[in-house]
């Protein structure tokens, strides 16, 4: 007698079970692999970072010389500096008796009696027209503003040096002069390496570097009372020329 053993079906959900089985196995595998480096890295030596990887280090923030805090300069206008003898202030004799033989030029004399409608007034100097080369060293011309006959204004133009700062040509500036340092002037917006300034009560100084060998640097020195007289003759002629409507 022949006796028949039927195995017993596999059913679909178990095959799916196994399935399941051998996609989950390997996961798991890789899940404790990474558990297990990053167990050893968290418990790494501070040595082997050091040799290992760079640690990067918080940058240190420098005080830029536009947020240093600054001292007003309370210098008055009898107070300003002088190159080659010439200062803000001084009469139109004053001015020329520093340039032997400027009376008579006839250019010279043709612009010291020339006026504007308020007062005002311009001279243009070169030094080595006249000799004055000892005490106007490297300065190819001085352009100088007048108003009532005085100088209100003037600006000196050297050959050079080139300057790699602006702050050096400041230091060479107030060196042996009774004026604030380098930190106290102010840089110009946008042109902090080329240019600063400073405002005393009395006047202000503007230096400037710039071009091929430094022959565009020049010192702007203002008499500040003057150039606030002259605003304000210039303002009220406008208000003049123009009335409130209705008056």
């Amino acid at each position: 007698m022949n006796v028949r053993v039927e195995k017993s079906p596999v059913r679909a959900s178990d095959r799916a079970g196994v399935f399941l089985l051998r996609q989950v196995v390997p996961l798991v595998v890789i899940a404790v692999s990474i558990a297990c480096s990053a167990s050893r890295s968290a418990t790494s030596s501070p040595s082997q970072l050091t040799s290992n990887q760079p640690v990067s280090q918080p940058a240190s923030s420098l005080p830029s010389s536009s947020s240093l805090e600054r001292t007003a300069c309370t210098l008055s206008v009898s107070e300003a500096p002088a190159i080659g003898g010439l200062k803000v202030g001084m009469s139109v004799d004053q001015v020329l008796a520093l340039f032997p033989g400027s009376k008579g030029d006839a250019e010279v004399s043709a612009a010291v009696a020339k006026r504007g409608p308020f007062g005002n007034g311009s001279l243009l100097i070169e030094p080595s027209k006249y000799g004055s080369l000892a005490n106007f060293k490297d300065i190819s011309r001085v352009s100088i503003s007048l108003l009532d006959s005085r100088v209100s204004s003037f600006t000196a133009y050297y050959n050079g040096p080139e300057w790699p700062h602006v702050d050096k040509f400041v230091e060479k500036f107030v060196g042996g002069k009774n004026l604030p340092s380098p930190d106290q002037w102010e840089p110009y917006p946008g042109m902090d390496t080329q240019m600063k300034t400073l405002t005393c009560t009395g006047f202000s100084i503007r230096l400037f570097i710039g071009g091929e060998g430094g022959n565009q640097n020049y010192v702007l020195m203002k008499d500040v009372e003057a150039d606030k007289t002259l605003k304000d003759r210039r303002k009220k002629a406008r208000e003049q020329a123009s009335p409130t409507p209705g008056q």
